[in-house]
């Protein structure tokens, strides 16, 4: 009996380990954003960094981000009015570092950022499929959405805004596998 017992205690904990494990993701950042000497070769576009840091359900944590967003303004259903342009990110990716040395990665696959001249600030809303990662976050998948406000702090001498504040959250579920670690 206590061998039966055992048995299914096994199989039960056995079976529970091969199902994906779903994470709850909300986390806060802030940092800098400016333009990038990376070319992604995309036509017709403009290349820009972010470097971020911040905390919350999976810990403090950095995040690069390198995106291609088109040059000229988009039409957006989201963004319009008198003073509003948006401008579309097309291919980018990024790579969140935590403090136990887990890497989490992530591909650009929709959003953009919507500028607000008379408010002298850009909403921005993009979504990122995840790739995978290290440590803790070998084999992760999942989406997240990525929103954040941005205002310039230095123009070049073109009166070009080149260097930003980003302030935001990430919002969304990371699915690991049973055989993940914790």
């Amino acid at each position: 009996m206590k061998h039966t017992a055992t048995m299914a205690l096994m199989l039960t904990l056995g079976v529970a380990g091969v199902y994906a494990q779903q994470i709850p993701v909300n986390m806060t950042f802030s940092g800098d954003g400016t333009p990038s000497v990376i070319d992604l070769k995309h036509p017709n576009t403009n290349t820009s960094e972010e470097n971020l840091a911040g905390s919350g359900s999976q810990g403090p944590f950095t995040f690069r981000l390198v995106r291609a967003s088109t040059a000229a303004p988009q039409p957006s259903t989201t963004c319009s009015g008198p003073t509003k342009l948006f401008f579309q990110s097309v291919a980018g990716a990024g790579l969140f570092r935590f403090v136990d040395g887990s890497l989490l990665m992530v591909n650009l696959t929709d959003g953009g950022d919507c500028i607000d001249f008379a408010a002298n600030q850009a909403q921005c809303t993009l979504t990122f499929k995840v790739t995978g990662g290290t440590g803790r976050f070998q084999g992760a998948t999942g989406v997240l959405t990525f929103t954040e406000a941005s205002t310039p702090i230095l123009s070049d001498a073109s009166s070009n805004p080149v260097f930003f504040t980003e302030t935001g959250e990430f919002k969304g579920t990371i699915s690991r596998g049973g055989n993940s670690r914790p």
